[in-house]
């Protein structure tokens, strides 16, 4: 009983980011823009780093929407994320 209480607490401690869909282009993959702010380490300016990755798109979501992504098992080559939810669509 203990290895599945394991799974379910795996299962909740899963990553997830929110970002911003760049494209759209694939069948039923997204590529999200996930933005983070951080101080630079010596002069303590704020600088922002980015990365693009891709993501399986089980919610419709269409280039410029904000989105929540969840890491998950690798679907195919380079898909490591499902989206969760459009947190916000593009106009």
């Amino acid at each position: 009983m203990a290895e599945t209480t394991t799974a379910a607490a795996t299962r909740l401690a899963r990553k997830t980011r929110t970002g911003v869909v760049t494209s759209d282009k694939m069948q039923k993959t997204v590529t999200v823009l996930l933005e983070r702010r951080l101080a630079h380490p010596k002069y303590g300016k704020q600088v922002t780093r980015s990365k693009k990755v891709k993501a399986r798109n089980d919610h419709d979501a269409k280039a410029g929407d904000t989105v929540r992504i969840m890491e998950t098992r690798p679907v195919a080559k380079t898909v490591r994320w499902r989206t969760l939810e459009v947190i916000l669509r593009a106009k």
